[in-house]
């Protein structure tokens, strides 16, 4: 993997309406690390040194229960800012970040996170939207597993998957990363088990085809109305 590319890096999200020396001075002050499928960035308990920003790759956010139950919380996009604990008024990591293919991400101190939004208005608009689109994600997957059944949280999560991860081919929109169906079982609330059962039905209807863990979404429009509750 390369070193730092300012340009692709100016173009994430987080970075909008940043400017071009306030940019270059965060990231004079960032380290890249490179992390290779299978490792963590960082784990579950442990104390909150960094924040970063993911510049290449995939990471899955897991975390267990009291009751030891590990539950994947989120996956980890290029672009997105993650680790800010600090943010979250807390002084450990919330859950442990797991590379899911060979991945790079930017790495600060965290003493740096107050001055960074401090000192630059939209980087602090940027994060607070993040944080906000994060809760709001958490809020629909509460309500998906309080009021909806399995298929249908599912259906669901594939679709957001798709909406964060997807990459159009001539038969329909793949998540390009390794999403094994224990992991959205973990993201749902079920057994694997009954995420085998769904997507072997679903394959059946050709709404989606699986293989080598790349799930690929044929027909999303017929997804989206089994989210919904209009198809069966």
């Amino acid at each position: 993997m390369a070193g730092i590319d300012r340009e692709a890096i100016a173009a994430f999200p987080l970075f909008h309406k940043v400017d071009a020396e306030t940019l270059g001075q965060m990231l004079a002050k960032a380290v890249m690390r490179h992390y290779p499928a299978g490792r963590p960035v960082f784990e579950q308990g442990g104390d909150a040194r960094e924040f970063f920003v993911l510049v290449e790759g995939r990471l899955k956010v897991t975390q267990v229960t009291e009751d030891g139950q590990q539950v994947v919380i989120r996956i980890v996009n290029p672009g997105d800012l993650f680790g800010i604990a600090k943010a979250l008024q807390r002084t450990d990591y919330p859950g442990t970040a797991t590379a899911a293919v060979d991945s790079a991400a930017l790495a600060w101190p965290m003493t740096y996170w107050s001055q960074f939004v401090e000192t630059s208005a939209p980087l602090a608009v940027n994060a607070m939207q993040t944080v906000g689109q994060r809760l709001q994600e958490s809020h629909s997957r509460i309500r998906e597993m309080a009021t909806e059944e399995v298929e249908r949280r599912v259906a669901h999560t594939v679709l957001r998957l798709v909406q964060q991860s997807g990459k159009k081919e001539a038969d329909g929109i793949r998540i390009d990363f390794p999403i094994s169906k224990q992991d959205i079982a973990e993201m749902t609330g079920t057994t694997l088990h009954t995420v085998s059962r769904i997507l072997t039905a679903w394959e059946g209807k050709g709404l989606v085809q699986g293989g080598r863990q790349k799930l690929l979404v044929r027909d999303p429009h017929g997804l989206m109305l089994l989210a919904d509750g209009q198809l069966r």
